[in-house]
């Protein structure tokens, strides 16, 4: 059956059984409804026709947008595994998430710039080097070894514990909350947008540097993407929902012992806070410059895919 919206008409192949296989059995791993196979077959399966047809010599980077809780984690293991299984290519697969600061770095990044640093989140609380360099290795294609970040203790794993890709790379799929956000002007960071801007930066020093840091980001990072998808909330309300849903099955998931760092309610609504200026900023800007931006209802299904020349 075609898939068609504003922009494309894609005729979906005859996905092998094998690839069909390995996602209902990856669906049954993430523990998702019988429902979620029209958001594969809708959405997952053309935008990785997409993004093959976008291929050509060296390897591709492709940036994805999303706010938390809007599903870039599931989008891109699934987006993996279909050109995987069915392209026969080989693909890398990360977070910006995985690329923050040690616990250690950020408590002395607070000492030295702003308080509000020690918690991940806005850009600067990256190693923004280790990112370059790691995109640099994979794009020359070469062995490289990629960071990972265990949110629950809210530190990075040991070395050891890292993802090592041995083989050259066809396609990279890089995924953050602010991956592409658009840069805001001098201007637009006076007025703080909530009580945490209000009462713990006053005098806009941490907006400031992390929208300095935004930009350095688009310079050394984002300007290399052959392509940025955008994974679009509704509103930032809904953001603010499903990072709640987060946290219960990241609590879930764990242990209770002393080394875990999962947060109360209270802790969550100041912890979004940091996130809320460059989320809103990005769904009301990035539409405008992604390639692609997908739609996501409040049910979390996907509307489809549109693309910047849509005149939406």
């Amino acid at each position: 059956m075609p898939y068609k919206d504003n922009k494309f008409t894609i005729t979906d192949m005859d996905y092998s059984a094998a690839t069909l296989d390995r996602c209902s059995a990856l669906c049954e791993r993430m523990s998702l409804p019988v429902t979620f196979n029209a958001i594969i077959q809708n959405i997952y399966f053309p935008l990785s026709r997409l993004i093959i047809e976008k291929k050509q010599s060296g390897p591709l980077l492709v940036s994805i947008n999303g706010a938390q809780g809007t599903g870039k984690s599931t989008l891109t293991a699934f987006i993996k595994l279909i050109i995987e299984s069915e392209f026969k290519l080989r693909v890398a697969a990360f977070s910006l998430d995985d690329f923050y600061y040690t616990r250690a770095e950020r408590e002395q990044l607070g000492k030295d710039v702003h308080p509000l640093l020690v918690t991940r989140g806005v850009p600067g609380t990256h190693d923004i080097d280790l990112i370059e360099n790691v995109l640099d290795t994979l794009l020359q294609g070469r062995k490289c070894s990629v960071p990972v970040f265990n949110k629950s203790v809210d530190d990075r794993l040991h070395p050891s514990e890292w993802m090592v890709y041995n083989n050259s790379i066809d396609v990279i799929i890089f995924e953050g909350w602010c991956n592409n956000s658009p840069v805001q002007n001098r201007t637009e960071l006076i007025n703080p947008v909530n009580e945490l801007e209000e009462k713990e930066d006053s005098q806009g020093v941490w907006r400031h540097y992390a929208n300095e840091k935004l930009d350095e980001y688009h310079q050394r990072l984002f300007k290399h993407a052959d392509m940025c998808a955008m994974l679009k909330a509704p509103d930032f309300e809904h953001i603010y929902s499903w990072r709640s849903l987060q946290e219960q099955k990241l609590k879930s998931g764990m242990l209770a012992d002393q080394q875990t760092r999962i947060m109360s309610q209270a802790e969550l609504k100041r912890f979004i806070q940091h996130y809320e200026r460059i989320s809103r900023h990005t769904l009301t800007h990035l539409p405008e410059t992604a390639d692609l931006v997908l739609p996501i209802k409040a049910d979390h299904s996907i509307d489809g895919i549109i693309g910047i020349n849509d005149g939406q």
